[in-house]
């Protein structure tokens, strides 16, 4: 093997055993720096680690088992164009790096960089409501006018995860799935037509070595993730109790910005956002300007590019008078049905059909249960 591959085959060795003694290995490898030098002294590893309990030195007598998985790993890694990201690689996500518990590898596929100046993660409840789902359009959709470079990371879970996705994909944005197993599998696998769009138009990113299921304990190492290589998480939709407030405590953990989008009181799925809002554990969020604000990022050049063309403001696409006179109304009534928008409109009932049809495939409207129209932004 060369040099890089010792060192890799190496590391997936170390990487095994980090999967239930996480924090000893990965101190055990920032200290020495490099995983054939542990390796290497795997008989010996007091003469690393004085102190390295005989628990951790037991772990290496199933050397050759370990080896022959990693070697297994190797081939699919190669066969799969699947990157792997050791600790201290510098493609490895820097703010993850900073994190008290970073995995000591990750693999990705995907072609976007995951050091970037603009990381927000978008968490939530799995149950999405409309009112999510709209707020997670308009988010996005000002994020894309604002801060275009922004890169949207999220769990590719049902709900406000996928939602968060698909919107910065249809915006056009990149997004980064992160995911709870390896990447030979994909749960839920309903949103594999997403995931492989975000393969080509982001990245799919995991700690998991090929072979490792979903199982319910990795969700939650998979939500420190979601966290830790972002610069702020976003709590779109929450109850009190979720894998969205579970990220959000580890945001906060972590140092990090944490922003929740305030919802009705007795809304079951708000109870989470409005509950971090009232105890100060996250911010409250209308629009991504109260994002940029606390962050730091107002004075980004495409921002402000973005104020002195009006940008922020102009998320509607090109209305006619007609159609601003409904979305007037809409805005002002909230949801109505067809009958009740031309008489208050003053628009034969005709023309308002067709009007709101063309509004609905501009994005602007909805039509919901019951006849009525919904104002989606």
């Amino acid at each position: 093997m060369m040099t890089d591959d010792q060192e890799l085959f190496n590391l997936l060795i170390l990487t095994r055993l980090s999967y239930f003694h996480l924090s000893t290995i990965v101190e055990l490898y920032r200290r020495v720096g490099s995983a054939t030098e542990i390796m290497s002294h795997r008989a010996h590893l007091e003469e690393l680690d004085p102190e390295i309990s005989p628990k951790i030195v037991s772990l290496f007598a199933g050397y050759d088992s370990l080896a022959r998985r990693a070697e297994e790993e190797m081939r699919w890694l190669s066969d799969h164009q699947v990157q792997p990201l050791a600790l201290g690689d510098p493609d490895y996500p820097q703010l993850m790096r900073e994190c008290s518990d970073p995995p000591l590898m990750l693999f990705y596929k995907g072609g976007v960089a995951l050091n970037r100046p603009h990381v927000v993660a978008v968490v939530g409840t799995r149950h999405c409501t409309p009112y999510g789902q709209d707020v997670i359009r308009q988010l996005i959709g000002q994020l894309k006018a604002l801060l275009p470079d922004t890169l949207i990371v999220s769990g590719l879970a049902y709900g406000v995860d996928v939602r968060a996705h698909r919107e910065a994909l249809d915006s056009g944005m990149e997004t980064v799935g992160v995911l709870a197993h390896g990447l030979d599998t994909l749960y839920p696998a309903a949103h594999r037509e997403v995931a492989n769009e975000i393969a080509v138009h982001g990245g799919l990113l995991t700690e998991y070595m090929s072979g490792t299921n979903a199982g319910k304990q990795n969700f939650i190492r998979r939500n420190r993730i979601i966290a830790g290589i972002s610069h702020c998480t976003l709590l779109v939709e929450s109850a009190s109790h979720g894998g969205g407030m579970v990220t959000a405590n580890i945001a906060n953990s972590y140092g990090r910005d944490v922003f929740a989008v305030p919802g009705a009181l007795g809304a079951v799925y708000s109870e989470g956002c409005n509950h971090l809002i009232r105890d100060d554990k996250a911010r409250l969020v209308t629009t991504a300007e109260d994002i940029l604000k606390a962050m730091g990022w107002e004075d980004d050049r495409k921002v402000r590019r973005a104020r002195r063309e009006g940008i922020e403001r102009q998320l509607f696409p090109e209305l006619s008078s007609e159609e601003k006179r409904i979305v007037g109304l809409l805005q002002k009534r909230g949801d109505l049905q067809l009958n009740l928008i031309s008489v208050q409109s003053g628009i034969p009932i005709g023309q308002a059909t067709a009007l709101l049809f063309q509004l609905e495939m501009k994005g602007v409207v909805r039509n919901m249960a019951g006849g009525t129209y919904h104002l989606i932004r």
